[in-house]
């Protein structure tokens, strides 16, 4: 499996001959020690930069610390040692060694008490210390290694890696007698205890290989799980070489070579990560994976993948190759091992499987070949039969073998159509099974369009996941929503979800809607494109169609409208109820919307999302049973919320004269933007406060629009600097910022509505009486000051992951005639007290704020603002939109700390 150093190059990197004679003229021999060191690893590097084969400088490292530390050894600590042995341990026992790689060693001693051997020990280990080399050591006797694997799988495991570096050879064989399987640990009980031990490992990484900042030695699909294939084989057959593997029938030769070529890329990555951070990091950071990506020679396609993306999908395709072929051969283990000796229950299911001990196969070794659709037919009859657990060793490796079978005829074949809407259909699995076509390289031949997205990744903070990672998320999601467990969670979801009539409709859209990403132009049209083309191909109705391809074409557009559109203006309902047409798309596009938002990433979906997303359907479902020529009136809805509000003052004591003069002063738009109990709640504040300002009040919101924030209402004189005081008060509260609602009465007094969430976990405050108090006294302080001085550039602390992202913000003005106001719309990097800032500019510039929608993407911001001048009127004079674009653009860039 691996190439070695020839004996040229070996000369090169340690002369033995040379560096004994540097050690005879030299009076501190750490320093002809640490000179050799640091020679070879120039070399090394040099070896590196000129494509000298990874597996080379693998074990030649290895082979290079095997050098230094058996001269150290000899030198020091050799002397009356007959009886303590030298040994290399772990992966530096396997003889694999990178640029930072632990360099573990075992000090074996023959008897239990290490006394007598105490100072030549520390001499050695000092001399390690004095030469830099970071040396993880213990000092055993074999009685007590063969203790502590027992009890400890890992250290056992460790152990059964030794290789002797010096000492006497019969101690490293009675080491591997004591440890042997018929004194622990037999291969049976070790293969489960890897099992148990690899799923825990896997379930600190939420058992996906697509995280954005992999681990490439210990998530899915990583190194350990090529180690993992290494100790059981080594345990069960006496050899961690995969091509044994191969001799023995468990590997064939093409999987031999996938895995050597997966693994020597992940190696080559491993190696110039470690160069690069200049410490044993195994975490692809956003530090490092641009600098990889320009290093292993990739370049930004224009108008399509970045060069970090490309070089990410590669590293994401090696990573599911090594994971394929880690289930491969644990399933065969599992098969050969585990099952050896059992009673082989089989269970026919048609001519062509059967099911042994829970795991489909194949009834004849060719089916196939001479059966190709019976590739689809496998993973249907997984998803309806729940107690198959998967397929077995032999299955996955036939199947695998025929895959190259679906070709263009297997996409045309009507039986390969029917058996894949079958698998839609799939009352078990159906997340599981599609899962297991991308790991087996099945669906992406299939659909070859989902084959493009296959490792595909979006270099953000906002995408978690892969495409072909999230698009599988989301489909669990919607699968949920069948589940009572679920309903507390997604209430509005589950009821949707029941009442729509063709569920594999959603999943199909889910498959397909972002499908178009990586190609450039909008993927929502060219996943729609495809979605049509699937549809019309596997002869779906064209009602069906229809709906699958309105929804991937529109699956942006409910979020879109619910974070940035304003929900309190009849007409935004109006709107998007007349692009819905009737509650049943409503269903269906409601269930992808929070599917994909859920799948996106975990930190998106927070009460506040939730709470716009529910206020958008139930207002647009009111809507479609009035009837789309019966659209909703403002009028209509003015003197609702006035009349509720005004019985519920009313029964609290509240003169109605009081009440109509403050009324008299607020405007339509107030009444719009706000619902009954808010009215009440906020003109009760402000007449019991006998209108003294400033006002601050804060209480968790009641309108179930808002019901996923916290409001803080200021009943203040009006004043330019009101919104900045306001957001930097607010920003240095800890609080993220996600409505502002502002209000200017006819009597120049503002009422001004931020809803917002605690910036640490993202939730509403509750009932946290003395931090609503600190928070009202600190907004009164920062509102009595007579002038507000400009925010500090300094901001707050600033994320490891978020300093990489530092985009050109975009700053874009455009009128709204309909509503006499400027609309402004900041996209940019989202940096501490940037919120503050804009306000700051606008307050500069003696802008009004009528409304804000703030929305926080990852790293993206997404702010609009819709604003007046002091006058009240619109932005219209070509020379003022021009400066205020330019002065809100130069200090975006200031803030983000982009040049």
């Amino acid at each position: 499996m691996t190439s070695q150093l020839n004996e040229q190059q070996k000369a090169q990197l340690f002369n033995r001959s040379q560096f004994r004679a540097e050690l005879t003229i030299t009076s501190k021999p750490f320093l002809a020690y640490r000179k050799c060191l640091e020679q070879a690893e120039r070399l090394m590097e040099h070896w590196f930069d000129e494509g000298v084969s990874i597996q080379s400088l693998v074990t030649g490292r290895a082979w290079l610390i095997d050098q230094v530390l058996t001269l150290a050894w000899k030198h020091l600590a050799s002397h009356n040692c007959g009886d303590i042995a030298l040994l290399a341990v772990g992966g530096y026992g396997r003889g694999e060694l990178h640029p930072h790689s632990d360099i573990d060693i075992l000090i074996l001693l023959k008897d239990e008490d290490p006394e007598p051997h105490r100072e030549c020990i520390e001499s050695f280990l000092t001399l390690l210390w004095d030469i830099n080399l970071k040396v993880g050591s213990s000092v055993r006797s074999i009685s007590e290694c063969a203790d502590k694997g027992r009890e400890d799988l890992t250290i056992f495991t460790t152990l059964v890696e030794s290789r002797l570096l010096s000492g006497p050879e019969e101690m490293p064989v009675a080491l591997q007698e004591a440890i042997s399987q018929d004194n622990m640990w037999p291969s049976k009980e070790y293969l489960q205890a890897k099992f148990y031990e690899q799923q825990a490992r896997h379930r600190k990484f939420n058992q996906t290989e697509y995280d954005l900042e992999p681990n490439l030695k210990s998530s899915p699909g990583g190194l350990r799980d090529l180690h993992m294939i290494g100790w059981i084989s080594r345990r069960h057959y006496g050899t961690d070489r995969p091509s044994e593997l191969v001799r023995i029938g468990f590997l064939n030769d093409r999987e031999f070579h996938m895995m050597v070529r997966a693994r020597d890329f992940m190696w080559q990555v491993r190696w110039a990560l470690h160069q690069l951070a200049g410490r044993p990091e195994d975490r692809l950071l956003f530090d490092y994976q641009r600098q990889l990506a320009k290093q292993f020679g990739y370049k930004d396609i224009e108008g399509g993948a970045l060069a970090v993306e490309q070089f990410m999908q590669k590293y994401f395709r090696a990573v599911m190759i090594q994971g394929v072929l880690n289930d491969l051969l644990l399933q065969n283990f599992d098969d050969n091992i585990l099952d050896d000796g059992k009673d082989h229950a089989i269970i026919p299911l048609n001519e062509h499987f059967q099911v042994r001990n829970e795991y489909i196969e194949t009834t004849a070794i060719d089916t196939f070949t001479r059966h190709p659709s019976a590739m689809m037919e496998l993973f249907v009859l997984m998803s309806r039969n729940p107690f198959i657990l998967g397929p077995t060793a032999e299955t996955i490796r036939a199947l695998r073998d025929a895959r190259h079978l679906i070709d263009e005829n297997f996409r045309k074949d009507k039986e390969n159509h029917k058996l894949f809407l079958q698998l839609m259909t799939a009352p078990y699995a159906l997340t599981a099974s599609l899962r297991r076509m991308v790991r087996y390289g099945i669906l992406g031949r299939y659909l070859p369009e989902f084959g493009h997205i296959i490792g595909q990744m979006q270099h953000d903070l906002f995408h978690n996941y892969t495409v072909d990672a999230h698009t599988l998320l989301l489909i669990k999601f919607l699968r949920r929503f069948n589940y009572r467990d679920s309903e507390e969670l997604f209430p509005v979801a589950c009821r949707a979800k029941q009442r729509i009539p063709k569920p594999e409709l959603l999943y199909i859209a889910g498959l397909y809607h972002d499908i178009g990403k990586g190609r450039g132009g909008d993927h929502s049209i060219l996943g729609a494109e495809d979605a049509q083309e699937f549809c019309q191909q596997h002869g779906m109705s064209a009602a069906d169609t229809s709906l699958v391809e309105w929804l991937v074409r529109h699956h942006l557009t409910m979020s879109v409208t619910a974070q940035r559109q304003d929900l309190s203006d009849p007409e935004t309902i109006n709107n998007f109820a007349r692009l819905v047409g009737d509650s049943r798309r409503l269903d269906y596009l409601y269930c992808l919307t929070v599917a994909d938002i859920n799948a996106t990433n975990p930190k998106l979906w927070n009460s506040w999302r939730a709470s716009l997303l529910r206020e958008l359907f139930r207002e647009t479902r009111r809507a479609l049973h009035r009837g789309l020529e019966n659209p909703i009136d403002k009028q209509e809805r003015i003197d609702d919320t006035q009349s509720f509000a005004r019985s519920t003052l009313i029964g609290q004591g509240i003169p109605e004269q009081d009440i109509d003069n403050l009324w008299s002063e607020l405007g339509d738009e107030y009444f719009l933007r706000h619902n009954a109990r808010e009215v009440a709640w906020q003109t009760e504040g402000i007449l019991k406060n006998q209108r003294r300002s400033p006002l601050v009040l804060v209480q968790e919101t009641t309108e179930r629009r808002y019901e996923g924030g916290t409001a803080v209402f200021i009943y203040s004189q009006d004043a330019s600097h009101l919104f900045a005081a306001c957001t930097i008060a607010l920003g240095q509260l800890h609080l993220t910022i996600h409505d502002a609602r502002i209000i200017t009465t006819s009597s120049g007094f503002a009422l001004d509505t931020f809803i917002v969430l605690d910036a640490g976990t993202g939730k509403p405050l509750g009932n946290d009486t003395v931090r609503i108090e600190r928070i009202c006294r600190h907004i009164e302080i920062m509102l009595n000051q007579k002038s507000l001085p400009a925010p500090s550039f300094a901001g707050g602390r600033v994320s490891r992951q978020l300093k990489h992202f530092a985009a050109r913000p975009e700053v874009i003005l455009s009128n709204d005639p309909v509503n006499k106001r400027t609309v402004v719309e900041v996209n940019a990097t989202d940096r501490p007290g940037l919120l503050g800032h804009m306000g700051h500019v606008f307050m500069e510039q003696d802008i009004q704020i009528q409304k804000a929608k703030i929305t926080t993407l990852g790293e993206k911001v997404e702010d609009v603002f819709f604003i007046t001048d002091s006058s009240g009127n619109p932005i219209s004079d070509p020379d003022r939109v021009k400066q205020l674009r330019k002065v809100l653009g130069e200090r975006l860039k200031a803030v983000i700390g982009q040049n």
